[in-house]
């Protein structure tokens, strides 16, 4: 066996090889790390991300173990003056994103754990978990948590820009749930941030990657009977020209907290690519309760109708087909006040020639309409989520294809999808859900009135403009 130092010695060059196409030293890094933290080159799958396209090309990635690993890379960072960009699940699609060769990924992927406390009040979720690891452990613990309905997106990443989910009638955002947050700073500190740091607090919970590396929070969790770890969802699949009436319905629909649905279009796949219209419907309760909640719906006559009764684990398996990474995803979104069926039925028309272009099948168009119940009981400056009183559907598109000689096709075919959106948005000024948006947008669409108080805050805590990566407030 290689002693420890002929390890060490044999660990450096490997990264001096990995790391050679760059300018970055990180020769000095690797002995201040944890033993299971490692150094790889940028383009190791670690750090592979959702999108291809206009994707960061870090010259490495720093893959950490603990908390301690991330303070110590970004104090390293800061004294060699080296960029850097943390990631748990790799799906931030926003063509801010800039990182190139003379950068580092701090890959977070190992902080996974996902920890309740003795009477399942609260849970301590670090910063590489996945949807997935905090819906298995709510499950084996019987509990209920806040998070998004995607398995394979980040946690943290999701709950960060405020957090939209299927129980927010009941828990609100899923920042709303978060006690107290365990950050580094961009002065290479690390703290911990509750209600009584009001400002940090405020701005964490809506804005978090212009602030700090978010390493661990505690949220407040939910002990259920086991009853309570089960809903009755699924898709009902609706004939094309019941589409005005489906937007009609989904419009007036009143959402109860216990409700959220989603209005979808996909492929049916080759050879035809016709688009298909969906209605993911969700109850957190009984068959019964759901199909009465949903009688607008089912009046529309859908063509199949494939709820059931699900556990928790299964409640966002509709959407594990989009988790697939790589190739080339541009994904345009805003936020609406309201659903206008005219509109829908040209963005359908829009849809239906996308597909047709080769290799573009695995496109979609999403709706999700979430109830407000909850949302709306809590003060609009408790965080610096903007659109808490003013967006009541949160849509987006995405443009999937591999041949990158689809990009302008793919650009304009998104804008033109989200220029109809705005268009009878039924909102005073364009405003999207800063998870949603696609890179190009006025800072005011995705910050709202929150602007400027972020900005403020931005030169208190990052006078250096550390963290610029993702819809940078820096001056």
């Amino acid at each position: 066996m290689l002693s420890s130092r002929r390890s060490l010695i044999l660990l450096l060059s490997i990264i001096s090889f990995a790391v050679a196409s760059s300018s970055i030293d990180l020769s000095g890094l690797l002995p201040q790390l944890s033993p299971h933290a490692s150094v790889t080159d940028g383009s190791n799958l670690a750090a592979q991300r959702w999108t291809e396209f206009d994707s960061p090309t870090p010259g490495a990635t720093v893959n950490v173990a603990t908390e301690q690993d991330v303070l110590v890379t970004v104090q390293y960072c800061i004294r060699e003056n080296i960029e850097f960009l943390s990631q748990n699940g790799g799906h931030g699609w926003s063509t801010t994103i800039h990182l190139k060769q003379n950068g580092i990924i701090i890959n977070l992927g190992a902080l996974n754990d996902v920890t309740f406390n003795k009477a399942k009040t609260e849970v301590t979720v670090l910063g590489g978990a996945l949807v997935s690891d905090v819906v298995a452990a709510q499950f084996a613990n019987q509990a209920i948590v806040a998070t998004g309905t995607c398995n394979c997106v980040g946690a943290l990443g999701s709950a960060l820009g405020g957090g939209l989910g299927n129980l927010q009638g009941k828990l609100g955002l899923i920042s709303d749930s978060i006690i107290s947050l365990n950050v580094v700073t961009a002065s290479g500190k690390s703290i911990t941030v509750t209600e009584k740091d009001f400002d940090l607090w405020w701005a964490l919970r809506g804005s978090a990657a212009n602030f700090a590396i978010v390493t661990s929070v505690i949220m407040r969790s939910h002990p259920v009977e086991a009853a309570g770890l089960t809903a009755w969802t699924g898709p009902l699949i609706f004939a094309e020209n019941k589409l005005e009436e489906l937007v009609q319905a989904v419009d007036e629909l009143f959402l109860k907290p216990e409700m959220s649905v989603s209005l979808v279009f996909v492929s049916s796949g080759p050879p035809n690519n016709t688009a298909q219209v969906i209605a993911s419907v969700f109850f957190y309760g009984t068959e019964e309760e759901g199909r009465q909640a949903f009688a607008p719906l089912y009046k529309i006559g859908p063509l199949v109708d494939g709820t059931t009764i699900q556990p928790v684990t299964r409640w966002n398996d509709a959407n594990n087909s989009t988790c697939v990474k790589g190739e080339r995803k541009q994904t345009f979104g805003a936020g609406l006040a309201r659903m206008v069926p005219a509109t829908w039925r040209e963005i359908y028309k829009e849809f239906q020639s996308f597909i047709q272009l080769s290799g573009s099948a695995n496109s979609s168009v999403v709706v999700n309409a979430d109830s407000l119940v909850e949302l709306r009981q809590i003060p609009e400056g408790s965080s610096s989520f903007p659109f808490r009183n003013t967006i009541n559907f949160h849509a987006f598109t995405v443009a999937w294809y591999a041949d990158p000689a689809l990009d302008h096709r793919a650009t304009a075919y998104g804008s033109n999808v989200r220029d109809l959106w705005r268009s009878t948005s039924g909102l005073k000024e364009n405003s999207t859900y800063i998870n949603n948006a696609y890179g190009d947008e006025a800072l005011e669409v995705v910050y709202g009135h929150n602007l400027e108080r972020l900005k403020a805050l931005k030169r208190q805590f990052d006078p250096y403009g550390r963290f610029t990566q993702w819809f940078s407030l820096a001056d």
